[in-house]
């Protein structure tokens, strides 16, 4: 049975970028899902640890490269006995160990830096999003908090909710389920739902995917107050589903909210544009986010930048061989920590949306002054 996908934690992915130390060991592996590591991908992964295991030796005297190399073998060790996803993601230094599961595949790569390569995680972040699933009809509402294609019913004691029986004797409204009341009954019923999914979405915020018959949505669409954040609809009664079999019928709903997500954020791209509001290029983003308060950092998931960063930390210049000790093996990476850290958001877009600006586009909250623009 495959396992299901997980996605790394906001707060995992934030301790990580901030582990600052040499050497900080990154390998990263696709994999096939399945119960255990298969034999050909551990074959891979042995041989992406020998690379890294080398280069450290090479560069450390063996005091200083230890700590790093004993918890990287630890990690291969707990891969080779644990289930897989689609991707590993191995971190190790000598006083960080962190083995990752990830949900979709990674350009395979073993990394030594002062910083780990995570742009792999965010990437999982943005193209997994965290979600909310409410799942209702006129008697009965669930609600799950959900990440990849792993549900778990939402916290507290709220949810499930059911609708109070209507008193015998009393009339039903058009189409409702028998022991149910009026259409007056449901939307009462639609109001108590909304007020806790409201309570429950100022705590833990999210997009929301609303699960129900084509009257359900429509009638709770009316008298709800917490749909700004709406992914998208599955018409169907699924109250009582098995999560995997809601897990499968939303899938094509996420798709096409991440697809709306990297349609705006190229509209975005081309209204900032017009208002000298983008600085496009790795050099000139990297620039640009160190000296200005960034907005949105746009990248082509494909796009991989070693570099040489300038002694005063502003400059990028690009390098052809990324295993020097002074080279950054992916800019990339460092972009998107350095964005997030000073409040921007991230989009990845797909290979060539963004050609036209050398891979990667940044967006500023202000105009770029006309002596400060990179070229």
């Amino acid at each position: 049975m495959t396992p299901p996908a997980t996605v790394p934690a906001a707060a995992q992915i934030t301790a990580l970028q901030q582990v600052r130390e040499y050497p900080a060991v990154s390998v990263l592996l696709s994999t096939t899902p399945a119960a255990q590591l298969t034999r050909a991908d551990a074959l891979r992964l042995d041989s992406l640890t020998t690379q890294a295991v080398d280069r450290v030796r090479a560069e450390l005297q063996p005091q200083a490269a230890a700590p790093a190399v004993r918890r990287l073998h630890d990690l291969v060790a707990q891969a080779r006995r644990g289930p897989t996803t689609y991707a590993l993601a191995l971190y190790a230094s000598a006083s960080t160990g962190a083995l990752i599961r990830l949900p979709i595949a990674v350009r395979e790569r073993a990394v030594i830096d002062p910083t780990f390569a995570t742009r792999d995680l965010v990437r999982a972040l943005h193209r997994t999003p965290r979600h909310l699933v409410l799942a209702l009809n006129s008697g009965n509402a669930r609600l799950f908090d959900a990440v990849g294609e792993t549900l778990v019913p939402a916290l507290g004691t709220t949810f499930p909710l059911t609708a109070t029986p209507r008193p015998e004797g009393r009339s039903r409204g058009r189409g409702d389920r028998p022991g149910r009341g009026s259409d007056h009954d449901d939307l009462e019923f639609y109001r108590h739902v909304d007020a806790a999914l409201g309570t429950y979405l100022r705590l833990h915020p999210a997009p929301l995917v609303l699960v129900g018959s084509d009257r359900a949505i429509a009638a709770f669409r009316r008298i709800s107050t917490n749909c700004a954040r709406l992914a998208g609809t599955v018409t169907a009664n699924l109250t009582h589903a098995h999560r995997g079999l809601l897990s499968t019928r939303i899938r094509s709903v996420l798709e096409d909210y991440l697809h709306r997500r990297q349609q705006e954020a190229l509209a975005l791209i081309d209204q900032r544009t017009s208002a000298g509001r983008v600085a496009s290029g790795m050099p000139a983003a990297w620039l640009t986010a160190r000296t200005h308060h960034p907005e949105m950092l746009a990248v082509d998931e494909t796009l991989f930048y070693p570099a040489r960063l300038s002694d005063d930390g502003d400059t990028l210049t690009s390098a052809d061989d990324p295993e020097s000790p002074d080279v950054i093996d992916d800019a990339v990476d460092e972009l998107i920590e350095l964005v997030l850290t000073r409040g921007g958001w991230i989009a990845f877009t797909d290979p060539g949306s963004l050609d036209h600006h050398d891979g990667v586009a940044l967006t500023t909250r202000r105009e770029l002054a006309a002596g400060s623009r990179p070229a």
